[in-house]
């Protein structure tokens, strides 16, 4: 009857409406990766206890090794939804560097980044110069390709230091007569922990480190080779400073160039105009 049918609209209004709600929330519900599910824990960040180890070996070159910096961390990944690839890993920046070679009063070479010397960036990449953004792509990254059914349990982990030569003639010259008298270099980092989308490219800070690595070596070059240099200052560096705040990544952070193809090696005489040695790799 016609009053029957009356009867039927509310009760199909309301399945009509429930059933489009279901759909919008069944669209809308798509889980997704947010920072509130993963957990990060045993978060480590240490420099070893030792001094920087002067090697005189070579008539040619001065090496010195610095102590490691080393970053670890545990993460729990919530489960990965179908077509969806995350990674997890380690992203370093130099933020300042002051890296200088004194020969006497004749002058100094001097690795430099340019646009962080002149403040046109906030930060350079120290990748690996191929796994952008990434520090490097063996115990620094884990990937997770979705769909994973059950939270993920990974371990991440990095280590840097400096290992460079330095020459005991001045680097211009002809001469192979030692004139190096001091080596000061003063370098800072951010290091983050950060989980990435492969695909959209979406980035969630986990944790941000910062650290510092310092060199002062004091050289007699009359000296005979192999008791020229000792170190000058503070023989333990200052420990990292894990964060309870996360700092954004600067976009020079991320992608090209990184650090070691972005220095360039000065030449700084006393009097006189300054030389590039080695152009940067990066033009």
């Amino acid at each position: 009857p016609q009053g029957d049918r009356c009867a039927y609209w509310p009760v199909f209004l309301v399945l009509l409406v429930a059933c489009t709600m279901g759909c919008i929330q069944s669209i809308a519900c798509k889980p997704r990766i947010r920072r509130e599910n993963i957990v990060v824990y045993e978060v480590s960040a240490s420099i070893d206890q030792c001094p920087t180890i002067i090697e005189e070996n070579s008539p040619i070159v001065l090496r010195y090794k610095t102590p490691y910096f080393r970053a670890s961390a545990g993460v729990v990944m919530p489960p990965v939804p179908r077509n969806e690839t995350w990674v997890v890993g380690w992203i370093q920046a130099c933020t300042q560097m002051e890296f200088y070679n004194t020969y006497g009063d004749i002058g100094m070479s001097s690795w430099e980044l340019p646009e962080l010397r002149e403040g046109r960036v906030k930060a350079i990449s120290d990748s690996d110069g191929v796994s952008y953004p990434w520090y490097g792509n063996t115990t620094e990254t884990v990937t997770l390709t979705g769909p994973t059914s059950k939270p993920s349990r990974l371990t991440v982990s990095m280590n840097d230091n400096f290992y460079p030569s330095v020459t005991w003639a001045v680097p211009i010259s002809n001469s192979n007569t030692p004139m190096l008298t001091h080596i000061t270099r003063d370098q800072s980092f951010i290091t983050w922990l950060v989980a990435m989308n492969s695909v959209t490219k979406e980035r969630i800070v986990l944790q941000t480190v910062r650290w510092r690595m310092r060199v002062d070596i004091a050289v007699e070059p009359d000296m005979p080779l192999g008791s020229r240099a000792s170190l000058a200052g503070a023989p333990y560096q200052e420990q990292p400073h894990i964060l309870n705040y996360q700092e954004p990544i600067p976009p020079n952070a991320l992608g090209r160039p990184n650090a070691n193809d972005a220095q360039v090696l000065m030449w700084r005489p006393r009097r006189g105009a300054p030389l590039v040695v080695i152009p940067s790799k990066h033009q």
